[in-house]
């Protein structure tokens, strides 16, 4: 009579070694699923943190974003108007900065000019000063229709009035200058008090029209004391 292992009805049965690793198999790729999944849902809200531009954890990311979706715009508007303020202000300071160097710059041109034409003007004196009366007058004779052999009187005549200075004066009197004008009389030129030939021209004209000639102007002054 043979004997057969007992097996009771209510024991599982038995699971080989081969099952028993197939089953961690399983498990195993279950948990790589999930790591995967959850790997990227944390990728995608890191993505959309970035491109936000917010750099902070997903879970902060969703709480922001989820705090923020009554006012999707308030991220970005602020920033750009804080911009738009500053380059405002930037380009009026540049403008007010380029018209007080306008200015300055105008300034300084303005007095360069007076400089030059104050200049200028100190030569031409000069040169009228360095020039002989004398000869400036014999060489403006024919102009007033005098002819060369007047000049001889004429000099006497200055030399009594004047002695040819440009700036003689007379104390009893408001009379100036080589022909000796009475200059709170006669109208005179702008500039007779400083220029020679101004006097002379002047004076050639008042005996032109006094006199006619130097000579009849000297013989008057000889017999009068005056002319």
């Amino acid at each position: 009579m043979s004997h057969r292992s007992y097996t009771p009805k209510h024991a599982a049965p038995r699971h080989s070694s081969q099952s028993r690793a197939q089953g961690r198999t399983i498990l195993r790729a279950s948990a790589r699923r999930t790591t995967l999944i959850a790997s990227t849902v944390a990728v995608g809200a890191t993505g959309a943190a970035i491109g936000a531009g917010l750099l902070v954890s997903p879970v902060e990311t969703m709480a922001t974003v989820s705090a923020d979706e009554a006012s999707p715009l308030s991220v970005s508007i602020a920033p750009a108007a804080d911009r738009e303020t500053r380059d405002d202000d930037v380009s009026r300071s540049a403008e007010r900065r380029e018209a007080r160097q306008e200015k300055r710059a105008a300034r300084q041109e303005k007095k360069e000019r007076e400089a030059r034409r104050a200049a200028r003007e100190e030569r031409r004196a000069e040169r009228q000063a360095a020039k002989d009366p004398r000869s400036v007058a014999r060489s403006l004779l024919g102009e007033y229709g005098f002819s060369d052999d007047q000049f001889g009187c004429l000099d006497a005549l200055w030399v009594s009035e004047s002695d040819w200075r440009i700036d003689a004066d007379n104390p009893t009197s408001s009379a100036y200058g080589i022909p000796q004008a009475l200059t709170e009389t006669h109208d005179l030129p702008a500039d007779y008090m400083t220029n020679a030939e101004t006097q002379i021209r002047w004076g050639l004209g008042y005996i032109a029209d006094s006199y006619g000639s130097p000579c009849s102007a000297w013989s008057f002054k000889q017999g009068n004391g005056w002319y």
